[in-house]
């Protein structure tokens, strides 16, 4: 359902105003979200906005927590 999509720009906005060149930076580093193309359209479905905040929320909290 193309309605439950994100284009880059709508994710970037929805997700805290990044900007195309940070999600970009995201995408060739591998913490990007997952995306897919309709005809020349690159989409984020919701679903993949929500696993990417998670999965960004743990690498925060991995970074944040006390060395043993």
């Amino acid at each position: 359902d193309l309605a439950g999509a994100y284009s880059i720009d709508e994710f970037c906005a929805a997700h805290g105003g990044i900007t195309r060149q940070h999600f970009h930076s995201l995408m060739k580093r591998g913490l990007g979200p997952r995306t897919f193309k309709v005809g020349r359209r690159t989409l984020i479905s919701r679903r993949a906005a929500a696993e990417w905040v998670a999965r960004m929320e743990s690498i925060t909290a991995d970074a944040l927590r006390p060395a043993a």
